[in-house]
């Protein structure tokens, strides 16, 4: 039997667990679903997320910031009215808001992939945590990085968000050092 990181329990968290959470992620499209995911999260259970993926992903266009920057009130009211996913004034408008300083920061870094990897040098930081004890809320990177959002436009951007954003996408290595994933992420 495999030795997995304590969180990973439930069937949707053991696919994502083994699969996704921690992998390096350097494609822009990736990493603005996590951005989004992670705020819609927020005050809410990832579970609750994962469950309501696949209808995100067919609410806001697959996560095309470019559709979802033009989204007027017509579409916000329609998203409000859309049961499979998490119908929060604020974080849908969030969402649109953070679409648009996305496609901006695309414009100034060439991509957001260059943007965001900049907190971590671009490079994964493997830390050896050995419980679910030891990982920290947020760091001084997390804490750069939701400032600097936050400077720029971003909603939904606190630094608990963004050390958990940082987690999924694998700028840093969370999974415990007994965790099988460990040394393969």
């Amino acid at each position: 039997m495999k030795k997995r990181c304590a969180w990973a329990t439930e069937e949707s968290l053991l696919e994502y667990h083994d699969k996704e959470w921690g992998v390096p992620s350097h494609d822009d499209r990736l990493l603005f679903e996590f951005l989004i995911l992670e705020g819609a999260q927020a005050g809410l259970s990832w579970t609750t997320i994962l469950k309501k993926r696949e209808n995100y992903r067919k609410a806001f266009d697959n996560f095309d910031a470019k559709k979802i920057a033009k989204y007027g009130e017509k579409k916000i009211q329609s998203l409000l009215q859309d049961e499979s996913i998490v119908r929060n004034r604020l974080k849908i408008r969030g969402a649109v808001q953070n679409a648009k300083v996305f496609l901006e920061i695309q414009r100034e870094f060439g991509s957001f992939d260059a943007y965001i990897w900049q907190f971590v040098v671009g490079r994964v930081k493997k830390n050896r945590l050995r419980s679910e004890k030891q990982i920290p809320a947020t760091t001084l990177e997390s804490d750069a990085m939701s400032k600097d959002l936050k400077k720029r436009g971003c909603t939904f951007v606190g630094a608990t968000i963004c050390y958990a954003f940082m987690q999924a996408v694998g700028m840093v290595n969370d999974h415990t050092v007994n965790c099988f994933r460990y040394k393969q992420v």
